[in-house]
């Protein structure tokens, strides 16, 4: 089993910047994968970006493409979302996610484990 905690939701203006972090512990494999979801009120789940373990492939959504960047530090078994130009419709709950063997293709899209997620605001 896998734990992960993340932090660093709040309140933000549009055009500002802020930084998630989330936090994994317990059993993790040789290789995970690590990603982002998000959900706004009253819509679904969507993903947001994902790295694979080395950090040399990373995946984003096109609504997030050169305002996110998502990185990762497998020492201390954390995961970063940078966001940039931040915009009213990127309020969300974040929610971080792992998948043990990210193997395949769009393996960011079948997760094995979900924190509980962390608020971002962005208004005015």
């Amino acid at each position: 089993q896998v734990q992960l905690a993340e932090s660093g939701g709040e309140l933000v203006q549009p055009g500002g910047s802020l930084r998630l972090s989330c936090a994994a512990s317990g059993r993790t494999t040789s290789n995970y994968g690590m990603g982002w979801y998000r959900q706004a009120p009253g819509k679904e789940r969507e993903f947001v970006a994902a790295i694979s373990y080395g950090g040399g492939n990373t995946y984003y959504a096109d609504s997030v493409k050169g305002r996110f960047t998502i990185s990762r530090d497998n020492v201390q078994k954390m995961v970063y979302l940078q966001m940039n130009s931040l915009k009213p419709e990127d309020t969300a709950v974040y929610y971080c996610t792992v998948r043990d063997f990210p193997y395949g293709t769009n393996w960011y899209y079948d997760m094995d484990y979900w924190g509980k997620g962390t608020l971002v605001t962005v208004s005015s």
